[in-house]
């Protein structure tokens, strides 16, 4: 593994470069290999992701970051999407909630409401009223909390084409479920390995 430990007990400091391999892996491996988003793979081979890693444990800087990414979006057409990636903060799931409602409120507060819209992603993802064990779970877990910025356009565009879009969650759990809960374990966990 890359990075630096910086003493017994305490998590090794994973590099930026690692942070965004490992998330690309799992978009590789996890969101194209099981289809959960049947779009991704065309932004993948057009290598129209943005990825910004956060490094700050304190709120303030990730909300600055989904800020100024919505200002990059605003300005770079090429970039489709993009991915803030959080592996120091929000390790608690409550806690990202949290994060992911202020994020919500900054868009709307910044006037970006109906031009961007957030997904969530996190290692402990867990839907409302679910079980902890439900493989569904997985469909919205990833390697470390992030929040994803999509074109609200985009979205609109790709839907048109996509037959019976409002089916994809639940062909997502349903997906999930028939794999089973060790499968998608090792999946995640799998992004995480060689580095």
């Amino acid at each position: 593994m890359h990075g630096t430990v910086v003493e017994s007990g305490v998590r090794p400091v994973i590099s930026d470069s690692d942070v965004i391999a490992q998330t690309r892996r799992w978009i590789e491996t996890v969101i194209m290999g099981n289809n959960f988003c049947p779009f991704a793979a065309r932004e993948v081979q057009r290598d129209s992701i943005h990825y910004r890693v956060v490094r700050d444990t304190a709120l303030e800087p990730g909300l600055l970051a989904i800020a100024e990414e919505c200002q990059r979006l605003d300005r770079e057409e090429q970039v489709e999407t993009t991915l803030v990636l959080l592996p120091d903060a929000c390790a608690d799931f409550d806690d990202y909630l949290d994060f992911v409602a202020i994020a919500e409120q900054l868009l709307l507060e910044e006037g970006y409401e109906g031009v961007y819209q957030l997904a969530s992603f996190h290692p402990e993802y867990l839907f409302e009223d679910s079980d902890a064990q439900d493989p569904a779970n997985y469909t919205n877990r990833a390697p470390y909390p992030m929040l994803h910025l999509l074109r609200e356009s985009s979205i609109e565009r790709a839907l048109l084409n996509y037959p019976q879009a409002e089916q994809i969650p639940q062909d997502n759990i349903d997906k999930a479920r028939r794999l089973g809960l060790e499968p998608m374990r090792a999946l995640l966990a799998a992004c995480r390995e060689g580095m």
